[in-house]
């Protein structure tokens, strides 16, 4: 390749254009939102519940980190990417629900690194995967239809959908905390 060639060739190149740019857009502004709750606060106040909720800020975005990479890794690996919900102990659950508050030991700093790194990943796995009209099985659950198939497009919506609702749960938590908006 001749040298003129090679300057001319961009340096970089996105995959991620149409739809799939269109999705990582979306999901940024989201993501944007949800973290933007977590500014100017402490480890104390991100896991402090301030409305009638069980919900926090810090407990928010390690919530919607697990639900990122778990669906993320659904895309790939189909079902076996989800617990078995149909076999889920009290032990279990309440495990799970650990990923809705700050625990001892936790930061903020850790819990948005946490949430940038599965962002990066699935903002990688977008760009570069082969064909989001893939389906995979959903898992056995009793809030999904028995033997449904979702889409690589359909689980980055939902994937939009959870980031974009608690966003909005964040926001309320944040007013309630200090009084300072995501917006407005």
């Amino acid at each position: 390749m001749s040298e003129t060639a090679t300057v001319n060739e961009p340096a970089t190149h996105d995959p991620a254009t149409g739809e799939r740019a269109d999705l990582l857009e979306m999901l940024a502004k989201h993501r944007h939102f949800l973290r933007f709750t977590t500014r100017d606060i402490t480890d104390e106040q991100a896991g402090l519940r301030t409305t009638a909720s069980e919900l926090c800020l810090g407990g928010l975005i390690k919530h919607v980190t697990a639900v990122e990479r778990t669906w993320v890794q659904f895309i790939s690996d189909g079902p076996s990417a989800m617990p078995d919900f149909t076999a889920m102990t009290e032990a279990d659950w309440a495990r799970r629900s650990d990923e809705f508050r700050m625990l001892p030991g936790e930061t903020l700093t850790g819990v948005l690194a946490d949430y940038a790194e599965v962002a990066r990943r699935t903002d990688e796995m977008v760009a570069t995967l082969p064909d989001l009209d893939a389906t995979q099985p959903l898992p056995k659950a009793p809030w999904f239809e028995s033997g449904a198939r979702w889409s690589a497009r359909r689980v980055l919506m939902h994937i939009i959908t959870e980031t974009a609702q608690h966003a909005g749960h964040a926001d309320i938590i944040r007013e309630s905390l200090d009084g300072a908006k995501t917006m407005g």
